[in-house]
């Protein structure tokens, strides 16, 4: 067979085809290399100090360093709430991985509470996950140690030493402190985050609320060189916190727990003033709590338990519990009657034991029968005609007006965030608030301080400061001094108010002579006080009524024979010496009958006298 013809190749033309590939090659590849030196320039001259940055922070990490709470003391340097340095366990989530089944791990080498777990669960809802939580606060040395032998098998988890608030008397001064808490999120939208990146814990009542600023200090910050994990090598920077300012209540912690003692066992409150200076000397409410319970983070169950506690001791009755003034209004209206000369000292009136108005059939009631009685008289033995007459003369506004410069229906200014101001009731008020009119009756009835008046007990000792002070107005403060760091020690300036004046300056003497017969006649209602060795004292008392009058028909006249919870409320406030006054003092004992009168006797010859205080209420 004959074989095809094979043609020359033509060597000219793929030797031009070549060279035209070759080209074509190189100027991709020179447009590619051309490409890659812009893309190098633009990255490392253009962008070079955005990469450099990032790359600064793939090896260093700022960790902010939270600043010591101030200190608390009372006027005398007794230390209120301090720091104590304890050992937690934190978890920074994001370095935990199948968290749960770690937990659970955890659990087996340190006890964690169900309380525990349901805290964390809720603080890691409300912060990121790279920072540290705390799993459990105050772990002991043993545990600390076991956890320390198998760390490596706990990424994340990491034993931390930190300082929490501590309240060394306990349940005293609780209503005065406050305490503090753990940041929810509706606090973290009112706060600055970035002071507060350090923080866990925040005032939620009392002092430590309302000077949160001042305790809380300025955070700090650290540079520090992490490895490749993400773990610290060294410190290369470092600003430190600022602490916050310790700060020196008025409280005298002394005469605090002599009045809490006198009043333990019994629901009320008592608030004592330096009349001069408006310093509160003591503010109890009882019963009180434990705010040590709240800083450790306190279980739904427990709160709610004191929260639905029958004598509710999370309520502050000084500052926000209102009670009807009772016959305590009587020497302020007896004042402004004198002083616009409703009535003269020496005006009489008989008193058969009822009071009525004209064209009515109602009678307003006295406890007993005084015949006939002037103003001293009427301030000694509590005469309620004698008021339901003065109150008819002077009609609701001028009942209004002095009372309201006494500081009764508005704020003291106390620095508590809680405080409430109290009723002053008129046809205005109870118009708007009660949607009903005003009848003379109303009147009548406020003369005695019933009906719809109101006022905290922070309010009566206000007031009667006020009086001691015959007139001179001093605001009530809590802040002695205070001390920032490397700083002097700054003490507060008493606070001047409006002062009240009168026409006839002599009607301060009628009023406060007629309150110190109170105690020292032996028709005053408050003569049951006893002697009182070493200073005089002016004062007054008051029944609050809890049960309505009608229970007295079937015979239950007698206190004693009523459930507890119906008795009266007993109020008293006096001051003392009554020339000099050293302190005033507002007392209210719920249910409490006639038991605020030996009460104050206690507080008085304990703070006059350096007496020791003993139990006496029944």
């Amino acid at each position: 067979m004959r074989k095809a013809h094979t043609p020359f190749k033509d060597i000219t033309h793929e030797v031009e085809l070549t060279e035209h590939r070759s080209w074509a090659a190189f100027i991709v590849m020179l447009f590619l290399v051309l490409l890659l030196l812009c893309r190098l320039a633009y990255l490392q001259i253009y962008k070079n100090q955005v990469y450099t940055t990032l790359s600064t922070h793939n090896w260093l990490d700022l960790v902010p360093l939270e600043p010591i709470r101030g200190l608390i003391f009372d006027r005398n340097g007794i230390l209120l709430a301090d720091n104590t340095p304890v050992f937690s366990l934190d978890v920074i989530p994001d370095k935990a991985k199948n968290l749960n089944k770690m937990l659970a791990e955890v659990g087996k080498i340190i006890p964690l509470s169900a309380a525990d777990l349901t805290l964390f669960q809720k603080q890691l809802k409300q912060h990121r996950r790279f920072d540290e939580i705390p799993l459990r606060l105050r772990l002991t040395d043993l545990e600390v140690a076991r956890f320390a032998e198998n760390q490596y098998r706990f990424p994340g988890f990491l034993i931390k030493a930190r300082l929490i608030r501590h309240y060394p008397f306990s349940n005293s001064f609780s209503h005065v402190l406050g305490y503090i808490g753990q940041i929810n999120n509706e606090e973290l939208n009112s706060i600055d985050t970035a002071n507060y990146s350090a923080s866990r814990y925040i005032g939620k009542l009392g002092i430590e609320k309302y000077y949160e600023e001042d305790l809380h200090g300025k955070v700090g910050y650290q540079e520090v060189e992490i490895d490749a994990n993400g773990e610290p090598i060294r410190v290369l920077k470092q600003i430190k916190p600022f602490p916050g300012k310790n700060l020196y209540l008025s409280v005298d912690s002394q005469l605090q727990l002599a009045a809490e003692k006198a009043l333990d066992g019994h629901r009320g409150a008592i608030v004592a003033i330096e009349p001069q200076t408006g310093q509160i000397l003591a503010l109890v409410s009882m019963p009180h709590y434990d705010p040590n319970l709240f800083v450790l983070g306190l279980s739904s169950a427990d709160f709610q338990h004191l929260q639905q506690h029958p004598d509710h001791p999370l309520y502050n009755r000084a500052i926000r519990g209102l009670y009807p003034l009772a016959s305590t209004i009587k020497p302020y209206l007896a004042l402004e009657g004198l002083d616009k000369d409703i009535i003269s000292s020496e005006d009489t009136i008989y008193d058969p034991g009822w009071f009525m108005l004209k064209n009515s059939e109602h009678v307003f009631r006295d406890t007993k029968v005084h015949g006939t009685v002037d103003l001293t008289k009427a301030i000694i033995t509590s005469c309620d005609v004698y008021f339901y007459e003065l109150a008819s003369k002077m009609g609701i506004k001028r009942i209004d007006n002095v009372l309201q410069q006494f500081g009764f229906g508005k704020l003291s200014g106390i620095e508590m965030d809680e405080e409430v101001a109290g009723v002053v009731s008129s046809p205005e008020w109870k118009r708007r608030v009660k949607k009903a009119p005003w009848y003379e009756g109303d009147t009548i009835i406020s003369g005695i301080g019933q009906g719809y008046m109101q006022a905290t007990p922070l309010q009566l000792a206000v007031a009667v400061s006020t009086l001691a002070n015959r007139g001179k107005r001093v605001a009530p403060s809590l802040l002695f001094a205070q001390q920032e760091l490397g700083k002097a020690f700054e003490q507060q300036s008493p606070i001047l108010m409006d002062t009240i004046t009168l026409n006839d300056e002599e009607n301060w003497d009628t009023i406060i002579h007629a309150m110190q017969k109170v105690i020292d006649a032996p028709d005053g209602t408050a003569h049951r006080f006893g002697p009182h060795p070493g200073y005089t004292i002016a004062g007054k008392t008051g029944t609050a009524q809890v049960h309505s009058k009608k229970q007295d028909e079937e015979g239950l006249e007698d206190q004693k024979k009523l459930p507890e919870q119906l008795r009266d409320h007993s109020l008293f406030i006096a001051f003392a010496p009554a020339e000099q006054p050293k302190i005033a003092l507002a007392i209210i004992v719920e249910n409490g009958s006639t038991a605020a009168v030996p009460l104050a006797k206690q507080i008085l010859d304990f703070y006059l006298n350096k007496k020791e205080p003993s139990h006496v209420i029944p």
